[in-house]
């Protein structure tokens, strides 16, 4: 039987952990998008076998492999995308900048996870940076993807507490479980269309705490 879901690929760079997420919640037949392909720029990326495992086509499209040559780079990466019927493009940990040529070739149907509440602490090191300035809450954010470093219109947000004994490894980790939550989330309500804001735990097979109660 076809999979009329939406064609979904995922990039990263490392452990692929919010992958990994998508692709739990893709395993269930009423998720309206599928994982079709998981491509990273590193070839030693964890997260490839991860999604090997799950039966998902994962490929390294090394950026080494260009010499510096960003747009060569990028070229390869959205034929691969439209050789595979992809429709929607999930970053996940992706660690390049993208040129324009990518962001404008995939406009509106690009989703990048931040781990802050954006527009606070775009950027690198944003537990540390959350920490240094005191915040009280601090979250994660799904946003489309601009030609500005997480500057995007927001998708969805989620928020945990930041707690007195905190150092960034622990709040990382609390912010990290919203994350895998959130994002399987904001990618249904895009594909389906649905402007309500989406349910952190609609497609969590053990529903997450209150904010209040994670450790």
């Amino acid at each position: 039987m076809t999979d009329a879901r939406k064609r979904v690929a995922v990039l990263i760079s490392g452990r692929g952990t919010n992958m990994a997420a998508l692709v739990a919640a893709a395993a269930d037949p009423g998720y309206p998008a599928r994982i079709a392909l998981v491509l990273s720029n590193n070839p030693a990326a964890p997260g490839l076998e991860i999604a090997r495992a799950a039966g998902i086509p994962a490929e390294a499209i090394d950026h080494r492999s260009f010499r510096g040559d960003r747009p060569a780079h990028e070229a390869a990466i959205d034929a691969r995308l439209r050789d595979a019927g992809v429709e929607y493009v999930c970053l996940a940990g992706y660690m390049r900048l993208l040129t324009p040529f990518l962001v404008n070739a995939w406009r509106g149907r690009m989703l990048n996870i931040h781990p802050s509440l954006l527009p606070a602490f775009p950027g690198l090191h944003t537990h540390e940076r959350a920490l240094d300035a005191g915040a009280k809450l601090h979250g994660c954010t799904v946003h489309l993807v601009t030609e500005d470093m997480d500057a995007g219109p927001i998708l969805a947000q989620a928020a945990v507490p930041v707690l007195p004994d905190d150092n960034a490894d622990v709040l990382a980790a609390r912010v990290l479980r919203m994350e895998n939550a959130l994002y399987p989330a904001a990618l249904a309500a895009l594909v389906t269309g649905g402007g309500a804001r989406p349910d952190p735990t609609a497609w969590l097979a053990n529903p997450l705490p209150k904010p209040g109660a994670l450790p």
